[in-house]
């Protein structure tokens, strides 16, 4: 079995047993903790906010409906069938519109691209998810579905939110339940240090236009009840020019 069969079946084992609505999975946090902030940095960078916005990694779509709600014509992607279930039968409006994709695979993100044109893409906690050898196809996915007018805004966690993850994971009760729901499909963040990305984006042909550090707010609360939210590094990046 390939890589991204691994990955896939992966997945859709997990979005296959995951609740319905917003909040039920570790990393949907509510949009105005998630990207709402995003937009804020991201927002400055973009060259056509008139183009199609792809969020990358939509999961069940709780933050692509939200862009649907600020942009003209927003595509939500994921690899997972199962994810895109959910996030079509939280959207019965049809806000958006969603598709199954592996952007990775070349030929995927080419044909997205003849099928929408230059696109600006959201990525939030994908490239860390990817099997090592599948980031920088990714990298390049991206920046073929950018082409030359697009941009692209990618949130990963930092090396930093590594030991946090495992200090979750050790507690004496066990991890907390999302937490748990995750690692039981096999599903862990990968360790990605941080000078990772601008590198993968460099070599895709992309141009680090901004980047920073923000906190990748979760739904889950640590035993003194504060919020969980992982060190994160964000980058805006585009094609020169």
């Amino acid at each position: 079995m390939s890589a991204t069969s691994r990955y896939r079946e992966a997945w859709e084992g997990f979005w296959r047993e995951a609740p319905g609505g917003q909040g039920s999975v570790f990393w949907d946090a509510e949009p105005a903790l998630t990207v709402a902030r995003h937009l804020v940095l991201f927002a400055p960078h973009l060259s056509d906010p008139g183009l199609p916005m792809v969020d990358l990694g939509c999961g069940n779509g709780t933050q692509t409906r939200f862009l649907a709600d600020r942009f003209p014509h927003v595509v939500g992607a994921d690899l997972s069938a199962a994810a895109l279930d959910h996030a079509r039968r939280a959207d019965p409006a049809g806000r958006a519109s969603y598709r199954q994709l592996n952007a990775a695979e070349k030929g995927e993100a080419q044909d997205l691209h003849a099928e929408l044109g230059d696109v600006n893409v959201y990525v939030r906690g994908v490239l860390h998810q990817c099997e090592a050898g599948e980031r920088q196809p990714l990298a390049d996915g991206i920046a073929t579905l950018v082409g030359d007018r697009g941009r692209a805004f990618l949130v990963e966690p930092a090396e930093a939110a590594g030991a946090l993850l495992q200090i979750l994971t050790a507690l004496p009760a066990g991890p907390p339940p999302k937490v748990a729901a995750v690692f039981r499909h096999g599903i862990a963040p990968g360790r990605m240090a941080d000078d990772e990305v601008p590198e993968f984006l460099a070599a895709a042909g992309l141009t680090l236009l901004a980047s920073g550090t923000a906190p990748l707010t979760t739904t889950e609360y640590a035993p003194d009840g504060s919020r969980i939210a992982l060190p994160s590094g964000w980058y805006a990046t585009g094609r020169a020019g």
